[in-house]
């Protein structure tokens, strides 16, 4: 039988809150942030102001309590606390080692017959020991672990060798644990080319194509070239991490740290010593609050050419000889097509230019274009043509503010570096202030980025919201609108307003203590409203109940974190949710372009998907 941890399989974990988002880590709100911006492994100690008191000023000076003895966080505590741990090339050998160990010493077997029973059953040792002691011989054929040699070598100076059958000495043979007699030099070029191969060498059998012993590092190690001996060692690190279902390579470009995932947090988000952070659960950039499926649509959707149909359809029409798409570029509506076709016809109703003149309107209009416009001839075409129209502005208005938000963060990205090894010293000399008391500043650059990131990832969930879930998507817009408002003020404070602090002539005032006062509550404010919008979008805007309405929890919820907006939060019913119910029994969304189409269409009408 397995053991727990081989049962739970990091892959199938159901989706939770983690701590920096569900509320429950309010002690320590900067937590989610240190361990992806510093190395875990330096002893860094990352201080703390709390705030709690919000103004209900627009202008955001928030009167708060400064408490002069931040709290320092210890390392291990917050590795404790996590639900994965990064490992480095020394790590991976001294746990791989370590199996070895532990199935050589109960199982009483060599060190190379543990490593060949456990690459057979992905390095997991429960696997192997409850496997072995269910039925021993049936592991051994298996795996071509023998007990006994097939092959009885005859007591004789000389051998021949079973490849290339030429006579050596008994010295210059060898053989595995089935006895085949093979000499150096086969042996040597089948073990190389079977390096050379690839991973498939780690589990190499015997050249004799009837026997299936297994071929251990020992050989290996007798035989091979000190380049393939690397080569090898390399696969077999690899595969230590590659075979497990708990652990997996950083995916960042030139990473070689590897990360222990533990199943049953929840939390999908893993954060690198490479300041990398990615989804366990699908290996792209880290984007909750969205889930995984929807990730995967609009990375999809980003590359894949369904835009530039959309495009071509709502900007150009077919050469009516050739069928080939035109966009038109100037204002006459004198259409030549390009050669070979080199069919001319007007633009408006697509017929022969040799039809048309004075008489049906000159160079800008066509009378017969009207005429047959009024009739409904081309109404089917131009409703298709205005979808297409429709679709191409709505995606490019998700896509572009997408893209905007990761420019954003890569920005702030460089701005937080740029301020960690050169303006926070420069700030500390200027202000005549303890870098420790400038760590404001960097908690409020941290949750710039990771705003950012959530902030970007909000708009793929938007797209795809249904368009027919209106109260749903009200309020989805108003929580997005709120949480983009906060940072953009919080970002604005801490990359403008810091600048003049930060000139050679700037002198330690009052100023400065202002300027704390405001970062520190527009950092704690902003994260707020991003707990309220992460809340939300994991528990599917679930508040938004059945008949449009939001629920009393979600109002509280919403206009607390508005305290301090002018009374803004009073409002949150009104402009948050929707008292107009979407009638799902008329339409269903398209699940690639969410477009609301009839009950009765079988197909997409925008993007001619099947219904599912």
């Amino acid at each position: 039988m397995d053991s727990e941890e081989d049962m739970h399989d990091a892959n199938d974990v159901e989706s939770m809150d983690d701590e920096f988002y569900s509320g429950g880590a309010e002690d320590a709100p900067m937590d989610y942030y240190c361990s992806e911006y510093h190395n875990i492994d330096e002893d860094v100690e990352v201080e703390y102001e709390e705030d709690e008191d919000e103004d209900d000023d627009d202008d955001a000076n928030f009167d708060f309590v400064e408490d002069d003895a931040d709290d320092s966080i210890d390392i291990e505590s917050r590795r404790a606390e996590q639900n994965f741990t990064i490992l480095r090339e020394f790590d991976i050998r001294q746990r791989q080692e370590d199996d070895i160990t532990r199935v050589s010493t109960v199982l009483s077997i060599s060190r190379v017959a543990s490593s060949i029973l456990l690459r057979h059953f992905n390095w997991s040792v429960s696997k192997v020991h409850d496997a072995w002691f269910a039925d021993e011989d049936r592991v051994r054929k298996t795996v071509g672990l023998l007990e006994e040699p097939i092959v009885r070598l005859p007591n004789a100076r000389e051998l021949t060798c079973g490849i290339c059958f030429d006579t050596f000495p008994r010295d210059s043979i060898k053989a595995a644990a089935c006895g085949h007699p093979f000499c150096s030099t086969c042996w040597e070029g089948y073990i190389s080319t079977s390096i050379n191969d690839g991973p498939g060498c780690l589990m190499l059998r015997c050249p004799d194509p009837s026997c299936g012993a297994a071929v251990g590092q020992d050989m290996i190690n007798s035989l091979a070239s000190n380049e393939d001996k690397e080569k090898y060692c390399r696969y077999l690190l690899r595969s230590y991490i590659e075979d497990s279902k708990k652990t997996k390579w950083c995916p960042a470009p030139g990473c070689e740290y590897a990360v222990n995932f533990e199943a049953g947090s929840g939390n999908y988000d893993v954060i690198c010593f490479c300041s990398y952070g990615f989804c366990w659960n699908c290996t792209e950039e880290a984007h909750r609050p969205v889930d995984c499926g929807t990730v995967a649509k609009w990375i999809l959707k980003n590359s894949a050419e369904s835009e530039n149909m959309n495009w071509i359809l709502a900007n150009s029409k077919p050469c009516p000889k050739c069928k080939r798409p035109i966009e038109k570029n100037q204002g006459c509506m004198h259409m030549t097509c390009t050669p070979p076709c080199k069919f001319e016809f007007c633009w408006l109703c697509l017929g022969a230019w040799a039809d048309h003149g004075e008489r049906t309107g000159g160079f800008y209009a066509c009378n017969r274009y009207e005429v047959a416009k009024q009739e409904g001839v081309y109404d089917e075409a131009e409703r298709r043509r205005e979808m297409a129209k429709n679709s191409l502005e709505r995606y490019t208005h998700y896509y572009e503010r997408w893209a905007s938000n990761q420019s954003s963060r890569q920005k702030a990205l460089a701005d937080l570096h740029q301020m960690q090894t050169v303006h926070l010293e420069k700030l500390s000399d200027l202000q005549c202030t303890p870098e420790s008391q400038l760590k404001f500043i960097i908690e409020a650059w941290m949750q710039i980025v990771e705003c950012r990131r959530v902030l970007k990832w909000t708009y793929a969930y938007g797209f795809y919201l249904p368009e027919i879930e209106h109260a749903k998507k009200q309020f989805f817009e108003y929580l997005q609108g709120e949480a983009e408002s906060g940072l953009e003020r919080l970002h604005q404070c801490a990359e403008k307003e810091l600048q003049q602090f930060l000139t050679p002539d700037s002198k330690p005032s009052t100023d400065f203590n202002d300027f704390r006062t405001k970062l520190a509550g527009l950092t704690s404010v902003t994260k707020n409203y991003f707990e309220n919008l992460v809340r939300a979008l994991e528990n599917g805007l679930s508040d938004v109940d059945s008949n449009g309405a939001c629920s009393k929890t979600s109002t509280k919820n919403v206009g607390g974190s508005s305290k301090g907006r002018g009374g803004r939060g009073k409002g949150t019913t009104r402009a948050g949710c929707s008292s107009r119910s979407a009638d799902d029994t008329l339409y269903w969304s398209c699940e690639q372009c969410t477009y609301a189409n009839v009950k009765s269409a079988t197909r997409c009408e925008m993007c001619n998907q099947q219904r599912r």
